[in-house]
């Protein structure tokens, strides 16, 4: 080989090397997983307990959180806020399966809510608006799935 061309070849190298270099650490690193305060005009109980879990979620009692947000759940079972909080507690104990149900009804209960329907959490259960995924929430609940039901 030419040293010319081989310097040419390494050139080359060397900048698609970098360029993905430049694309891996411009990645941002997702935003940490927190639970949500809950909407205005829920009960003052459900915002109490909500409260009292978030304090408990931070402080990385995920058990002691999950016993309050399972209470806000009871309190305000229509709040998207409090079953994304319940689901995240069950998460971080490792129940990935009930946290996807709650992830689930927090989405359906919350269709407009940026931070729910991006969550990271909740990407990782498949994208909400699939056929599967309305499927198999159609038969866990009898309220309208995401987009209204199936297409």
């Amino acid at each position: 080989m030419e040293p010319k061309y081989r310097t040419h070849v390494l050139m080359v190298v060397f900048s698609v090397l970098a360029l993905v270099g430049m694309i891996a650490c411009s990645k941002q690193k997702p935003k940490p997983l927190v639970p949500l305060t809950l909407e205005t005009g829920a009960p003052a109980q459900a915002v109490s307990l909500t409260e009292q879990g978030i304090q408990a979620y931070h402080g990385r009692q995920f058990e002691e959180a999950k016993g309050y947000f399972t209470q806000a759940v009871a309190a305000a079972p229509q709040s998207g806020p409090a079953h994304y909080n319940y689901a995240l507690a069950l998460y971080s104990l490792g129940d990935a399966e009930e946290a996807r149900k709650h992830f689930m009804e927090a989405a359906n209960l919350a269709p407009g809510d940026k931070v729910i329907w991006d969550s990271p959490a909740l990407h990782q259960f498949g994208n909400p608006e699939s056929p599967k995924a309305m499927k198999e929430h159609q038969t866990t609940t009898s309220r309208p799935t995401f987009g209204g039901g199936p297409r």
